[in-house]
């Protein structure tokens, strides 16, 4: 299992690459609404920092458990975020 300093890599390359594939959309689509797009980067900014807690969490008796749980929180998330761009109009 990956260690703490990787999983936090993970994280924030993860949800920003989501960020940077939204903000290249609104960049495409000038001509329509940002609303939801804005609220998909709020989501994954506001993911990103309950990740991170998540992660230094100090009172983890298995800490390869917990890594593990957070890594595959953060494929779903990842996964649910992407389908949300793709849906954008």
């Amino acid at each position: 299992m990956a260690n703490k300093r990787d999983l936090k890599k993970d994280i924030n390359y993860v949800l920003g690459d989501i960020i940077e594939a939204v903000y290249v959309w609104e960049y495409s689509n000038t001509d329509k609404d940002n609303k939801k797009s804005e609220a998909i980067i709020d989501e994954a900014i506001a993911t990103f920092d309950e990740l991170i807690v998540k992660v230094n969490a100090k009172n983890v008796e298995d800490k390869k458990a917990h890594f593990k749980a957070i890594n595959n929180e953060l494929e779903t998330k990842g996964k649910a975020l992407i389908e949300k761009i793709n849906k954008l109009g």
